[in-house]
C-alpha cells in the first residue's frame, strides 16, 4: 500500500492516436475519475461531454503515484507548463495559463518554467481554505482571523503587516465568493 497518498494523472480523449492528454491534474482516491462522473461547465467538461456523444470513454492514466501533496503539486505544475493550456496555444483544458504576457515584455526578471502555474495553483488552495474558513464561521472573519487561523501572518522586518490576507480577501470579494460586513468578511451563498 502506497505512504504517500497523491498521485498526478492525465485526461486523455481516445479518439485521438495516440490518445493526447486534454487535462492533467493531481488527487487522491477517486479524485482522477471524478471528473467524467460529474462533467461541468467548463472547457474540461465540454470535452468529456464531446467524447461521450462520440461514443467513448475518457481514458484516464496515473503518471506518477506514491507521492507527498508538495511532490505532486511540483509535478503537476511542470507538467501543465510542458504541455501547455489552450488560452496560449497549449493542449490542455487546465485552468492555470502559463504566464507568457510576462516574457513578452521586457522584465529584468527571470520566471523560471512552472514558477507561475505553481503559484497560481497555490493561490486558488489558499482562496479556497479561506472560503472554506469563512463557510464554517457564519458571523464571518476578520483579516486577523484569516491570517492568524490560517498560518498567513507576517513577520516582515518585525512588524506584522498581514498583506498577503488582505489581498487574498480582496480577490475573493472581487470573485463575490465573500461580501464585508463591517470589519468580518461572509461566504456568499450562490
Amino acid at each position: 500500500m502506497a505512504q504517500n497518498p497523491f498521485y498526478v494523472y492525465a485526461l486523455k480523449d481516445p479518439r485521438e492516436k495516440p490518445a493526447k492528454p486534454f487535462y492533467i491534474g493531481k488527487g487522491t482516491g477517486n479524485r482522477a475519475w471524478e471528473h467524467q462522473a460529474q462533467a461541468d461547465d467548463s472547457p474540461k467538461g465540454a470535452l468529456i461531454q464531446e467524447i461521450r456523444d462520440a461514443g467513448h470513454a475518457v481514458i484516464h492514466t496515473i503518471l506518477a503515484d506514491d507521492l507527498t501533496e508538495h511532490q505532486a503539486l511540483k509535478i503537476e505544475a511542470e507538467l501543465i507548463a510542458a504541455f501547455g493550456v489552450r488560452a496560449r496555444g497549449g493542449i490542455l483544458t487546465n485552468h492555470v495559463t502559463p504566464n507568457s504576457e510576462v516574457a513578452a515584455r521586457k522584465i529584468r526578471v527571470n520566471v523560471p518554467t512552472g514558477c507561475y502555474e505553481k503559484a497560481q495553483m497555490a493561490l486558488a488552495l489558499l482562496k479556497a481554505a479561506i472560503v472554506e474558513l469563512a463557510y464554517a464561521n457564519p458571523d464571518g472573519i476578520s483579516n486577523a482571523d484569516t491570517a492568524k487561523y490560517l498560518g498567513l501572518q507576517s513577520d516582515y522586518g518585525g512588524g506584522s503587516k498581514d498583506y498577503l490576507s488582505y489581498s487574498l480577501l480582496g480577490l475573493l470579494m472581487k470573485e463575490g465568493k465573500l461580501k464585508r460586513v463591517g470589519n468580518r468578511h461572509v461566504f456568499v451563498e450562490r
